[in-house]
């Protein structure tokens, strides 16, 4: 019992202890010149879903939930977001070249219609987030009208 009592303790410390690993959680200005819903012009029924859904990760507007502030759980979310700005970042889309849109916005259709996005944990914590299937049709039909003018810029 002694040997389980000292692992549990030193299980505490360790928890303890990775809550001051830092991460960073900086939040770049926006510049709505390059803002998507922005540059876009995008119509507020399909900005709502894309804040409500996608731009916790796909933007520089996260808000983080309180969760997201303890380790190692923290980790997962940093890193899920990191990951989903380098995949497709709408606070930045006036910066990216014609190619990169058309690719992001092929990408972004074929998530919304074969339902990898929203991600299912993100979903769990966020029900809010869950995209219905109305709502996958707008968005694709939206992103879809998008590309159109990359396709035929071609």
């Amino acid at each position: 019992m002694k040997i389980f009592i000292k692992i549990v303790f030193g299980l505490l410390i360790l928890f303890a202890l990775i809550q001051f690993i830092p991460l960073d959680r900086t939040l770049k200005p926006i510049d709505r010149k390059l803002n998507f819903v922005e540059v876009k012009q995008t119509p507020n029924e399909i900005t709502k879903i894309l804040k409500t859904s996608c731009y916790d990760c796909h933007s520089n507007e996260t808000v983080y939930p309180d969760y997201a502030y303890v380790a190692p759980i923290s980790w997962s979310v940093n890193h899920h977001i990191k990951e989903g700005r380098e995949h497709l970042n709408f606070s930045e889309w006036g910066s990216y070249n014609a190619d990169l849109k058309k690719d992001m916005l092929e990408n972004a259709v074929k998530a919304v219609q074969e339902r990898e996005m929203p991600l299912p944990g993100y979903i769990a914590y966020h029900p809010e987030a869950n995209l219905s299937a109305a709502d996958r049709k707008i968005l694709t039909a939206y992103f879809q009208q998008q590309l159109e003018h990359y396709v035929s810029a071609k």
